[in-house]
Parts: structure tokens; C-alpha cells; sequence
């Protein structure tokens, strides 16, 4: 890839993650919280049916598994990707 299509990527990337940032700015809440939020605003007498099985195990754990998550999916793509590289530089060596 040329210096000037990386340049390119790199500009397109940065203005899809900061252009919503600054456009919506606010507050990101979670679809879990606005969603409770909407059924509290159409039925106020709603009782969930179920409770947790765990008790939620708080905001460190949370992001925790979040990046866990996240660095198995990059993992994933990486080797991927890679696998898909490696494939082609064997085929043209031979």
C-alpha cells in the first residue's frame, strides 16, 4: 500500500470516529439503560420478569470484558488477515 492511500485510510479512519464525537457530542449511554429508560416512560407500573442470575459485578469487570472481547476479535482478524498475506507471498516465491 502507497504512502499517500495510507495517509488516505488514516484520514478517513480518524474522521469516522471524531466527526459522531463532535456532531452528537452529550452523553453515550448504553442500549441496556435506554432501553429501560423508554419502557419506564410507556408502562411506569413494568416489573421485569426475571432478576440476574449473577449480581452485576461492577464497572471494573465490565470493561474489563469489553477489552477482553475486543482483543479476541482483533486477534481474530489479525490471524486472518495475516493467514490470507502469508498465502499470497508463498504463492509468489514459488
Amino acid at each position: 500500500m502507497s504512502r499517500k492511500n495510507m495517509f488516505w485510510l488514516i484520514l478517513a479512519i480518524i474522521l469516522i470516529v471524531f466527526i459522531p464525537l463532535v456532531v452528537i457530542g452529550g452523553d453515550f449511554a448504553g442500549s441496556d439503560a435506554q432501553a429501560e429508560d423508554l419502557i419506564m416512560a410507556i408502562d411506569p407500573t413494568y416489573q421485569p420478569w426475571f432478576e440476574n442470575v449473577f449480581p452485576p459485578l461492577g464497572g471494573e469487570m465490565e470493561t474489563f470484558l469489553f477489552s477482553l472481547q475486543a482483543a479476541i476479535g482483533a486477534g481474530i482478524v489479525g490471524y486472518i488477515i495475516g493467514n490470507i498475506k502469508g498465502k499470497r507471498y508463498a504463492k509468489n516465491i514459488k
